[in-house]
């Protein structure tokens, strides 16, 4: 999905500053590839002092959809004999690696395309230390069989370290005389909000937000068994001013929208910058992600890179990057006192959290059930 095109501050900068310096390429060295502001510069020093070793380089990258093609580049240079080509990826700030780094950041999303065409393999990570502290949620996530699909008895094939939601964000101004606010996904048919909400241009977000109104589940599999369906997207539709995934927050800024629908991650600096702009979790349940680390196929994954994984998900580190990431770590921790004050943070209840739901893979038939209806709403 293209989503999560982070705005890049001052911590950024500085872990870029960190990371980037060169180390010489050796037999022990190995690389981890990662989202940019995934992980905070704090939490790679630490890892560094606690194995006492510099042999990790750790790599920020702009974009999970640059992260997802250069595993097909690995996959591709793998599968041939010739020299391998100049890859077309954007974005470069310098040569990418060859040799496939021993972990990379992926979205959930891209899970089940990544398995089925063997860009990546399992992880034996169920020995370490801190697995059993994952919620069993999250667990589930990464347990896939062969053909990406969910499965309690699959293997291993991610390890998730930040996770974020679907929101909803609104100008408090604005609602002033309305004598109301958005608390859930039905508020966006209200017939004040016509051709004042923006939107992220994406059929399973817009889709799942309407089958969610419904009392239905975002993965739901027919589309032609929900009654309405197509009439209340047709109803939202004329409530929505912008589609865009990138810049669907610039309106609601400027006051040319008054409710917007995003991801977490881009919300979170934004109510740091316009204290007028307010974020809700929808009662009945949103739309979750995950960013976890994966191991390319034909890659080596070291010890410390199993320890690494293992070090994400420790409770002090895993309150790092709750605390500075603009994501939240599928380790609960408690934030330390005093710090829910200085930070904006986006809140779950227990039930709204469990109403809310991963976007998990659909069947072929239901991939085009939701790009057909895709096209004749936008049409």
């Amino acid at each position: 999905m293209e989503r999560r095109i982070f705005l890049l501050g001052a911590g950024t900068l500085a872990l870029s500053q960190l990371l980037s310096g060169c180390h010489p390429q050796t037999g022990n060295l190995f690389e981890i590839e990662f989202l940019r502001g995934s992980i905070p510069a704090i939490v790679v020093d630490r890892f560094r002092q606690q194995v006492q070793s510099s042999q990790a380089r750790f790599t920020p990258v702009a974009q999970l959809q640059e992260l997802f093609e250069q595993l097909q580049t690995w996959h591709q240079q793998a599968n041939t004999t010739q020299q391998p080509q100049s890859s077309p990826l954007p974005f470069r700030r310098r040569a990418r690696p060859q040799n496939p780094s021993a972990l990379i950041t992926l979205g959930d999303y891209w899970l089940s395309t990544a398995i089925q065409q063997q860009l990546i393999q399992p992880l034996n990570i169920t020995q370490l230390q801190n697995w059993n502290a994952l919620p069993s949620r999250w667990q589930e996530l990464v347990r896939r069989n062969n053909q990406g699909e969910p499965d309690p008895q699959g293997q291993i094939w991610a390890a998730p370290y930040r996770w974020g939601s679907t929101v909803i964000l609104y100008n408090r101004d604005r609602f002033h005389s309305l004598n109301w606010t958005p608390n859930d996904w039905s508020d966006l048919w209200r017939p004040e909000l016509r051709s004042r909400i923006s939107i992220v241009d994406q059929s399973r977000e817009v889709i799942g937000l309407t089958l969610k109104r419904l009392g239905q589940s975002y993965n739901a599999q027919n589309l032609e068994q929900i009654p309405n369906l197509e009439e209340e997207l047709r109803a939202l539709h004329q409530q929505v001013r912008l589609y865009s995934s990138n810049r669907y927050i610039e309106p609601l800024i400027i006051g040319d929208t008054w409710v917007a629908v995003g991801w977490s991650t881009d919300v979170l600096p934004i109510m740091r910058r316009y204290r007028e702009i307010a974020v809700v979790v929808p009662q009945s349940g949103t739309a979750l992600w995950a960013d976890v680390w994966v191991n390319p196929t034909n890659a080596a994954l070291p010890h410390l890179a199993s320890q690494w994984i293992d070090f994400c998900w420790q409770p002090q580190i895993a309150q790092q990057i709750s605390l500075r990431s603009h994501g939240t770590s599928p380790i609960p921790v408690e934030l330390p006192p005093g710090s829910r004050q200085n930070l904006t943070r986006i809140e779950f209840t227990n039930a709204q959290l469990q109403r809310s739901e991963f976007l998990l893979p659909l069947s072929a038939t239901a991939q085009q059930q939701y790009e057909a209806l895709w096209q004749t709403i936008r049409a």
